[in-house]
């Protein structure tokens, strides 16, 4: 620790057993950040959305004190993988390859003595399959299990008032308005340049060519429109909706944006995280008997 009595980081890999040791005699909380590695459109880097989940995760763990993991930086992405040979980059995994990688990485850390795990998702294609792995690490152990969603798609929520761009030019999804702005925001923290604005344009989804015109598509999401409602569902790649892998308009996007928005999104989850530690939490299995 440091001469101020704070930890000189809250990112357990950069600590000892010692360090963790001493944080767990007052506080039994950890933040695990999930996200994955997958192309983003011409402008922006493959790790956008693991720099979502890092960002949240180190600036609520410096406002509130408590631990983080490094990041599970691959997910479920079977969609933005493209066809062969065409350098999009994206690592997918398939769902039971990432489930069994949270399972341990939690039972890890509840044999360690933390009771509360809460991941924090940079990822919005994970919660497609992440529910079977939270409730079999609630019901195998008792721990208290947790998954935040701080991003943007179809649900405005914190970032009502902030991004400019209208509803149907999608700025909360791919590659789009907030996005572009956090990876701005991230760049002027790290002393980066990973953003390419030069290359940035505006590209609106649209329904895939399988389907017919009858039916839409405006956004991210495996749903479209027939008759004006969303009652209909299909395995759609990326690609089939949005050639560039932008979906919206990045151009609008500024550095001050994305500072705005990592502030609400973090303050949002410290104060939750601060609740849930009042909770009161009895693990009945401990010891990672299943490790090999």
């Amino acid at each position: 620790m440091s001469n101020n009595g704070q930890f000189r980081s809250y990112n357990i890999a950069d600590l000892t057993y010692v360090d963790i040791q001493e944080y767990l005699q007052t506080k039994d909380i950890i933040m695990v950040p999930v996200a994955s590695t997958e192309q983003h459109g011409p402008h922006l880097p493959l790790k956008t959305d693991t720099v979502t989940a890092e960002e949240v995760s180190r600036r609520v763990a410096e406002q509130i004190q408590v631990f983080y993991t490094p990041c599970i930086w691959t997910g479920y992405s079977p969609q933005h993988m493209h066809k062969p040979n065409q350098g999009r980059g994206t690592i997918t995994v398939r769902p039971e390859t990432l489930l069994n990688l949270m399972y341990d990485v939690a039972r890890s850390l509840i044999h360690h003595g933390f009771n509360r795990i809460v991941f924090i998702n940079g990822h919005g294609s994970n919660v497609k399959v992440v529910d079977p792995v939270l409730r079999k690490l609630r019901y195998d152990t008792g721990a208290l299990i947790g998954f935040a969603k701080p991003y943007m798609e179809n649900y405005v929520g914190l970032m009502e008032g902030l991004m400019v761009n209208p509803p149907e030019e999608t700025p909360g999804w791919h590659a789009s308005e907030l996005e572009t702005s956090q990876m701005l925001a991230h760049d002027v923290v790290e002393g980066t340049n990973y953003v390419r604005m030069d290359r940035a344009e505006k590209t609106l989804a649209h329904v895939p060519e399988f389907l017919p015109r009858s039916f839409a598509k405006k956004d991210g999401m495996p749903d479209v429109q027939f008759e004006g409602y969303k009652y209909f569902n299909f395995p759609m790649d990326h690609h089939e909706f949005i050639e560039s892998g932008t979906i919206g308009n990045p151009t609008t996007a500024t550095a001050e944006k994305g500072e705005e928005a990592f502030r609400r999104f973090s303050d949002h989850v410290a104060r939750a995280i601060l609740e849930l530690m009042t909770v009161p939490v009895e693990v009945h299995t401990r010891e990672f008997n299943e490790r090999v």
